[in-house]
């Protein structure tokens, strides 16, 4: 007697569900079309490849935030609990942060915290040879095709 209302509500959900995909199906106007048929992605077709990767330095990052928080949450019970665990608690805990800080350390290993002018200067002086010049590292966005285009050389 005591699940009649959780019942009642149970039902109550999958009629609303069921009235609102028949009523979507008598009222909702049918015109498709190539456009409606196709796969969405953000709504523009892509005319060409992305010129990049996307970097892995932020999946990093994300992984850092995920990794702490999961340790924030399996800490928050033992902080409250910690006093009945005893001892198996006490070394369970430490077990877990041991494989937290090890994840830690492996990200900061693989250089997820390393960004700022420091690791810009040092990466733009790795990629700094003597065969680059402005022709040859410029591209001029948007000018592929067009033949009103000035070269580089007319440019400068």
């Amino acid at each position: 007697m005591q699940y009649v209302p959780l019942a009642g509500l149970l039902i109550l959900g999958v009629l609303f569900a069921a009235i609102s995909f028949v009523a979507s199906r008598l009222l909702a106007p049918r015109r498709p079309n190539d456009r409606k048929s196709s796969a969405y992605e953000c709504g523009i077709d892509p005319a060409k490849e992305t010129p990049e990767r996307f970097p892995v330095r932020f999946f990093l990052i994300a992984m850092i935030f995920i990794v702490f928080d999961i340790e924030l949450i399996f800490f928050y019970p033992w902080a409250i609990a910690h006093g009945s665990l005893g001892v198996f608690g006490l070394v369970a805990i430490l077990i877990f942060t041991a494989a937290v800080f090890e994840s830690f350390v492996y990200l900061i290993g693989n250089g997820a915290l390393e960004w700022g002018p420091v690791h810009e200067a040092r990466r733009l002086k790795a990629a700094v040879s003597a065969e680059r010049t402005t022709s040859s590292t410029i591209r001029r966005v948007g000018s592929e095709g067009r033949l009103d285009t000035p070269t580089t050389t007319e440019a400068a």
